[in-house]
Order: structure tokens, then sequence, then C-alpha cells
């Protein structure tokens, strides 16, 4: 199917929320896009940290393992939170992957969390209840009506910076210091 528009994908990309975006759930947002095309887009909110930990989820599932996880669950989304998304760089072989980049990839099957348990699964992880969809031409729309701004992804942030650094430094990615962010839409 041909698009009439040049489409131009977002898939390994952060969407910054803009200060005007009142949503709750991204407010301040910094979402990595796991896919996009023509259907539309599914990504994973890196800096909204809920009460639970791995622990508890692994505890919940009932997983044993030697490794006790303090590590923090975001809530990736507003779309399926029952559902688990772990964030991984290790490709591993573990059932429902998708392969994001060649570095990047998210599974979302009971093995993984398991082998987090066991301490056989990947180095350097996050763990999401739900996810942030976008139907076809929403994202788009979103972006024309000023909602995000959008820069590459970087690793570094992704895996290595804590989620309440996350949006001052995807924002210095583009440049931008949050202090000349304005809520207020303008139009020259």
């Amino acid at each position: 199917m041909a698009d009439q528009h040049a489409f131009s994908s977002l898939k390994d990309h952060f969407l910054i929320a803009m200060p005007a975006l009142k949503d709750s759930n991204f407010d301040h947002s910094v979402t990595y896009i796991c896919s996009h095309d023509g259907n539309g887009a599914m990504g994973i909110v890196l800096n909204n940290p809920t009460e639970l930990n791995l622990s508890e989820v692994l505890e919940q599932l009932e997983i044993d393992g030697p490794h006790g996880h303090d590590r923090t669950v975001l809530l990736g989304g507003p779309v399926h939170q029952d559902h688990g998304f772990i964030l991984h760089q290790e490709r591993g072989n573990w059932r429902s992957t998708l392969s994001v980049t060649d570095d990047i990839y998210v599974s979302t099957s009971k093995d993984i969390l398991t082998s987090l348990a066991e301490g056989t699964g990947p180095n350097h992880y996050k763990v999401a209840l739900g996810y942030a969809g976008w139907e076809a031409g929403q994202l788009e729309q979103e972006l024309l009506d000023n909602t995000w701004l959008t820069v590459q992804a970087n690793q570094h942030i992704i895996f290595n910076t804590a989620e309440k650094d996350m949006y001052k430094a995807a924002l210095k990615l583009l440049g931008i210091d949050e202090s000349f962010l304005s809520s207020e839409a303008g139009h020259a």
C-alpha cells in the first residue's frame, strides 16, 4: 500500500513531552519509540517509576531465584498496564522478543524474568508495565500540534541515567535547557 505522504519512522527515537502536554501519563516524559510504521507507533515511557520493584513483580509471578532485585519498575504507558515489557541490550534467546535496533530489544515473555531472577538475564535492562501506543496518523498529528520534541535515542540515557534526570538529559541532546521551554504555545 503506497502512502501519499512521505513517512519518516521515529523508531529508536525519544519523544520528549512539551510542557503544554497535560496528560498525567506523559508529563515531563521521555518515551522510547520501539516501533513506528504506517499502522501506528508503540513506545515505553522511561522516566515514570512506579512504587513496585522487580522483586515484588517476580514474587507476584511466583518466579524464584537467588537474585534479589530492588530495581524500580516503570509505568511504560497507559496501554496494557497488566503486561510487562523488558527493554534490554543483550539479544539473548527469549521468546517474544522484538528487535528495535541491532543493540536494543523488547521482550514480553516470562522466560526473560526467570533469567533475571536466576542472574542469567541481560545486564542492561528496564522493566515496565504497560506501553504508550498511537493509532495510524495519531503521533504524526501530535507532532504537528507541537506536543513532542523528537531526537535520536541514546543508549546511555536509556540504561544508565536515573529516571529523575532523563528529561533534562534528553533535552540536552537537542541543546535545549528545560528552563527555556514554555507551556504556552506560540506561533510566529
